[in-house]
C-alpha cells in the first residue's frame, strides 16, 4: 500500500491502539461512552439554550457555539476511531484530508471561543455597569463570526499545505486519527513550511489565547477577592476553578503537541495526550460550563416538562 508518489496514495493504515490488543474492547467501551456523553450533552445544551429565552445572553450564546464546535470535533474523530477498534484500520486519502480539515477547524475555533468566553466573564464581573454596551448583540455576533472565519482560514492553510506533500516512507499512521504531526512524520517532502505554519498558528491560537484567557481570569479573581461575603467568594471561585482546569488542560496539551518540530514527536506518547483535547474536553465542557449552572438546570427542567406533556 505504500507509494512513492502522493498521487498514487489511496489510503492510510491507522494503527491507533493496536499495540495493546488485549485492551481493544475496553478502549471501544471507553470511547463509545465519551462520544455518547459528548454528543448527547452538547446537543442537549444547544436545544436547551435555543428554546429558553431567559438564556439568550452573551454567555450562553458562546456556549452554543462551543457545543457546536465540540460536536464537530468528536464527530470528526470518534466514529472513525470506533470503527478502527472494531477492525476497520484503513482510511482513504480523501477521508484523511477531510478529517484533518474538520478537526483543525474545530481545534482553532475552540481555542478562540475559550478566549471569547473568558472576555465575556471578565466584562461581566469587572465591568458590570458597561456589560450591555461592551457585550452587545452586535459585538457578540462579530466575535463569533471572527472565531469561525479565523479558524476556517487556519485549517484551509494547513490542509492545503498537507495536500502538497508526498508520502513515500510509509502509509502507516501511528496515531488514532489524521493529525498534522503524524502526517508530517510520513512525508518524504520538505516539511519546513508546514512546521513553521503550525508553530505560528500554535503561538497565536494556543499560546496567545492562553495568555489572554489567563489574564482575564487573573482580573476576574482579583475582583472576586473583593467580594465581602464568604459564600459569594466560594461560589465564584468554584466556577472559575473548574473553568480554569479545563482551559489549562486543553491549552497545555495543544501547545505540547504542536509547538515542537516533527523530528521530536513521540507518537506513542502523543496519541494519549491527543485524547484529552479530542475526547475528554468536549465531554467535560457541557458538565463544567453549563450543567452545574442553576439557570441551565431550570432550562432543562422546562425542556423536559415540555416534551413530557
Amino acid at each position: 500500500m505504500a507509494s512513492m508518489n502522493q498521487t498514487l496514495v489511496t489510503e492510510f493504515l491507522i494503527k491507533a491502539f493496536s499495540e495493546i490488543p488485549h485492551l481493544q474492547s475496553s478502549f471501544f467501551v471507553f470511547f463509545l461512552s465519551l462520544y455518547t456523553v459528548a454528543l448527547s450533552g452538547n446537543i442537549l445544551i444547544f436545544i436547551t439554550i435555543s428554546f429558553n429565552m431567559a438564556l439568550h445572553t452573551p454567555m450562553y450564546f458562546f456556549l452554543i457555539n462551543l457545543a457546536m464546535v465540540d460536536v464537530l470535533c468528536t464527530s470528526t474523530i470518534l466514529p472513525k476511531l470506533l470503527e478502527n477498534l472494531m477492525g476497520g484500520k484503513t482510511i482513504s486519502y480523501e477521508g484523511c484530508m477531510a478529517q484533518l480539515f474538520f478537526f483543525t477547524w474545530s481545534l482553532g475555533a475552540e481555542l478562540l471561543l475559550f478566549t471569547a468566553m473568558a472576555y465575556d466573564r471578565y466584562v461581566a464581573i469587572c465591568h458590570p455597569l458597561h456589560y450591555s454596551t461592551m457585550m452587545s448583540k452586535k459585538v457578540c455576533m462579530l466575535l463569533a463570526i471572527s472565531v469561525w472565519i479565523i479558524s476556517i482560514i487556519n485549517t484551509s492553510v494547513h490542509t492545503g499545505l498537507m495536500i502538497k506533500l508526498s508520502f513515500c516512507h510509509s502509509n502507516v499512521i501511528n496515531h488514532f486519527f489524521c493529525e498534522i504531526p503524524p502526517l508530517l512524520k510520513l512525508s518524504c517532502s520538505p516539511t519546513n513550511l508546514n512546521e513553521i505554519m503550525a508553530f505560528i498558528a500554535d503561538v497565536f491560537l494556543a499560546l496567545g489565547n492562553f495568555l489572554i484567557t489567563m489574564l482575564s481570569y487573573a482580573c476576574i479573581i482579583s475582583s472576586i477577592l473583593k467580594i465581602r461575603t464568604t459564600e459569594g467568594k466560594k461560589r465564584a471561585f468554584s466556577t472559575c476553578s473548574s473553568h480554569l482546569i479545563v482551559v489549562s488542560m486543553y491549552y497545555s496539551t495543544v501547545i505540547y503537541t504542536y509547538i515542537r518540530p516533527s523530528s521530536s514527536y513521540s507518537l506513542d506518547k502523543d496519541k494519549f495526550v491527543s485524547v484529552i483535547y479530542t475526547s475528554m474536553a468536549p465531554t467535560l465542557n457541557p458538565l463544567i460550563y453549563t450543567l452545574r449552572n442553576k439557570e441551565v438546570k431550570v432550562g432543562l427542567k422546562k425542556l423536559f416538562s415540555f416534551f413530557s406533556r
